[in-house]
C-alpha cells in the first residue's frame, strides 16, 4: 500500500501537464493521494477536475474570499479502489469529513454546540475556530486502520501578525484533534505540507537562530525523539540525510541547485496492529512502513535538460512545467482489509456540480408544460421554435407581406390560430372560415414575385440572415473582391446610367439600376458611397502601418536604453535582472536589479551572486 502527498501548485495545470486527471494520478500508482494547493472554488469542481475511473475522491474548497483568498489553498484525497460499493478495500474510506473542528457539519445542520475535543479553547471564539475550515486546509478520512489528515498549513510571514495568529489557533486545534483520536486508542496519518521546517538540516543554509521559530519548536514537540507521539517517517528512515528537500522558490531557480527545504512531511503514530502479547519493540513504522522518500523526479529543472539550464542564465521568460514542490511517498506493509462498506457521502461523487442538483416539483411540471406545448406544435405543423401564442403566425404572415408578397391576398386572410386563455389552454381561433392549416397555405402560396415563382421560404430566409451578425471568413472576403471591384470600374468610368465590368469568360453583363420615387438613379450614388469608403480605408491602413512603425522604432530606442541603464552584477559581470516590490510597505511597487544566476549556496561560484540595486529613487509625493 502506498500513500503519495503533493502539493501541486494548481490542480487544473498538473492535469494539462499530464494530459487529464487520470494520468495524473496513474503516474504515482499509490493507493492514497493526497493533493494541497488545488486552487478550486467550489463551484468550478466539475467531473474532469475531481472524478476519475477507478478513484474516489474527498475535498475542501476555500470558502472565504478575504484578502482575495478566492479559489486560493484547497485540498483533495484520491484513493484508488476497485469498487465504490459493498468494498472490503482500505483505500476506500468509511467516513470522511472536511475540514478538522467539526464545525462545518454542524453549521449546516444548525447546531451550536461545540465538539467535546474543543474543551479547554475558550480562549477561541467560535468564529475564530470555524475559521479555520473556511480556507479550505484539510479533509480527514477513516480507513478503519488509521485515520489519514491531508493537511495544507498556513504561511505567515515574520511581520504579519494577523496569519501568525491564525496559524497558531490551526495548529492548536489540529492539535487537540489529534490527541483526541489517539486517545480513543486509533492511529493517525498526517500528510501534506505544514509550511514548517522542522529542524536545520531540513532547510538551505540555516541560520543559527532558525530553530528558534515557535512553529518549529511545536513540530519538534511534537514527536517522538522530544516525547511526543509523531514519527516523522523520512526522518526515521533517513536519520542523518541532508540536501533532501521538497520545496524551492519559484522565482529564484533555486531547484538548479537543490538550494531549498522540506515542508512536506508524512508523520504517523499508534501501535502497530500486530496481536503479539509482547509489544514493547513494536510500532507502526517499525512494523509497517517499508520505505519514505522524495520524488525527485517530479521537479520542474531536470539535470542535464538545455530548457532548464536556459531558463536561469539569461532566459527568465521560459517556464517550466510543474510545481515548486516534490511529492513524497511511503509505502506501508501488511495492511489487512476491512469489512464491507460503502464510499462516505462527501465523495465527489456526490457533489451538486458533479451529480446534479435535485429537481423540484415545480421545474418538472414546467417541463411538462413545455413538452405539451412542443407536441401541439407538431400537431399544426407550426415550426417548434415559435412560440405558440397569440398572434405569432400573424405576424409572420404580416412579414411576408412586408418582403414582397402579392397584393392578391389581402390582408384580412390573416388569422389567429391559437389563442392562449387564462388557464392557460391552448384553443384554435379560424377567423377565415377554413382550418389553420389551410389558411397558412393559403398565404404562403399567394406570395410570388413578378415571375410567378413562390416565395414562402425567402422572407425567413432573410430574416435569419438579418438577425446573424456573424459572417463566415470565405463571405467576407468574397463581399469584399465585389465591392473592391466595382469601386475601381466606378471610379475609372464617367458616371453614366449604366455601370459595366467584365468577368473571366469575356461576357459583358449590364448591372442593375434601382430607381427612387423621384425617377433619379441610384447606382451613381452607391458607386461614389463605395468609392469614398474604399478610399478611407486605403488612408486608414496608411495611418495604422504609420503608426506602428513609429511605436516600433520607439520601442527599440526604449530598449536600447533600458538595456544601457541594466546593470552588471560584481560576481559574474553578466547584465541583472529588474524585479519589482509587491509586499505591501514603505517600497511597494519600487523597481530593483539583482543576479540573474539562479539561487544556491554561497560556496559555489555559479549561484546568484546576491547582487542588488534599486533602480531609481522612488518618487515622493508632492506635498
Amino acid at each position: 500500500m502506498k500513500i503519495v502527498t503533493y502539493n501541486l501548485n494548481g490542480l487544473r495545470p498538473r492535469i494539462a501537464q499530464f494530459g487529464s486527471l487520470r494520468n495524473l494520478l496513474n503516474s504515482f500508482d499509490a493507493d492514497f493521494i493526497c493533493f494541497q494547493e488545488t486552487k478550486l472554488r467550489r463551484q468550478e469542481v466539475t467531473a474532469d477536475l475531481i472524478m476519475a475511473d477507478g478513484y474516489e475522491s474527498f475535498f475542501s474548497c476555500t470558502r472565504t474570499s478575504d484578502k482575495g483568498r478566492t479559489g486560493y489553498s484547497g485540498v483533495a484525497t484520491f484513493c484508488r479502489v476497485k469498487s465504490a460499493f459493498s468494498s472490503d478495500e482500505v483505500a476506500l474510506p468509511l467516513s470522511a469529513e472536511e475540514g478538522f473542528t467539526g464545525l462545518i457539519g454542524n453549521s449546516q445542520t444548525g447546531t451550536d454546540e461545540l465538539p467535546s475535543f474543543l474543551e479547554g479553547l475558550e480562549e477561541f471564539s467560535r468564529d475564530e475556530i470555524l475559521s479555520v475550515d473556511r480556507e479550505g486546509r484539510c479533509v480527514i478520512t477513516d480507513h478503519g486502520h488509521f485515520v489519514l489528515f491531508n493537511v495544507y498549513g498556513p504561511r505567515a510571514e515574520s511581520d504579519d501578525t494577523e496569519r501568525i495568529q491564525f496559524k497558531k489557533i490551526f495548529y492548536k486545534i489540529l492539535q487537540k484533534r489529534w490527541e483526541s483520536i489517539l486517545h480513543q486508542g486509533r492511529r493517525i496519518f498526517v500528510v501534506g505540507d505544514l509550511n514548517i521546517s522542522p529542524s536545520a538540516i531540513d532547510r538551505c543554509e540555516a541560520g543559527p537562530d532558525f530553530e528558534n521559530n515557535e512553529f518549529r519548536r511545536w513540530l519538534r514537540s511534537m514527536l517522538v525523539e522530544n516525547g511526543g507521539q509523531l514519527y516523522d517517517v523520512f526522518r526515521a528512515k533517513h536519520p542523518d540525510k541532508r540536501d533532501a528537500y521538497t520545496c524551492w522558490p519559484q522565482n529564484t531557480g533555486a531547484e538548479v541547485f537543490n538550494f531549498g527545504t522540506r515542508i512536506d512531511h508524512i508523520l504517523c503514530a499508534g501501535s502497530c496492529l500486530h496481536q503479539a502479547d509482547n509489544l514493547e519493540c513494536h510500532n507502526f513504522v517499525k512494523c509497517h512502513v517499508k520505505e519514505c522518500d522524495i520524488l525527485t523526479q517530479y521537479k520542474r529543472w531536470k539535470p542535464g535538460s538545455t530548457h532548464s539550464a536556459h531558463r536561469w542564465k539569461g532566459g527568465q521568460n521560459i517556464k517550466l512545467e510543474g510545481s515548486d514542490h516534490a511529492p513524497v511517498y511511503v509505502t506501508l506493509l501488511e495492511i489487512p482489509n476491512i469489512s464491507l462498506h460503502s464510499t462516505p457521502s462527501l465523495s465527489a461523487r456526490y457533489a451538486p456540480t458533479v451529480h446534479g442538483l435535485q429537481q423540484t416539483l415545480a421545474s418538472v411540471l414546467m417541463k411538462r408544460q413545455a413538452s405539451d406545448q412542443i407536441k401541439s406544435c407538431k400537431m399544426s405543423g407550426l415550426p417548434l421554435h415559435e412560440n405558440v401564442t397569440t398572434g405569432s403566425i400573424c405576424d409572420r404572415v404580416k412579414e411576408s407581406f412586408a418582403n414582397g408578397a402579392s397584393s392578391d391576398t389581402p390582408p384580412s386572410e390573416c388569422f389567429i390560430p391559437s389563442i392562449q386563455d387564462a388557464d392557460g389552454n391552448i384553443s384554435e381561433s379560424n377567423h377565415s372560415g377554413g382550418s389553420s392549416q389551410e389558411a397558412v397555405c393559403n398565404t404562403s402560396f399567394a406570395s410570388q414575385n413578378e415571375h410567378g415563382k413562390p416565395q414562402s421560404n425567402q422572407p425567413k430566409k432573410k430574416a435569419r440572415n438579418s438577425q446573424s451578425s456573424q459572417l463566415t471568413l470565405m463571405s467576407f472576403f468574397h463581399k469584399r473582391t465585389n465591392i473592391s471591384n466595382v469601386a475601381k470600374d466606378s471610379c475609372a468610368d464617367n458616371p453614366s446610367n449604366q455601370a459595366e465590368f467584365s468577368h473571366p469568360d469575356n461576357q459583358v453583363y449590364e448591372t442593375p439600376r434601382s430607381v427612387d420615387h423621384g425617377g433619379c438613379p441610384k447606382q451613381y450614388e452607391l458607386d461614389t458611397d463605395v468609392c469614398n469608403e474604399d478610399q478611407a480605408e486605403l488612408n486608414d491602413a496608411s495611418t495604422r502601418k504609420e503608426k506602428s512603425e513609429t511605436a516600433l522604432l520607439e520601442w527599440q530606442r526604449i530598449q536600447r536604453l533600458m538595456q544601457d541603464s541594466i546593470p552588471l552584477c560584481k560576481g559574474h559581470r553578466e547584465p541583472c535582472v529588474a524585479r519589482v516590490v509587491k509586499k505591501q510597505g514603505p517600497n511597494f511597487g519600487r523597481r530593483f536589479y539583482v543576479c540573474a544566476r539562479a539561487e544556491g549556496p554561497a560556496s559555489n561560484p555559479e549561484a546568484n551572486c546576491n547582487y542588488f540595486k534599486w533602480a531609481a529613487s522612488k518618487s515622493r509625493k508632492k506635498s
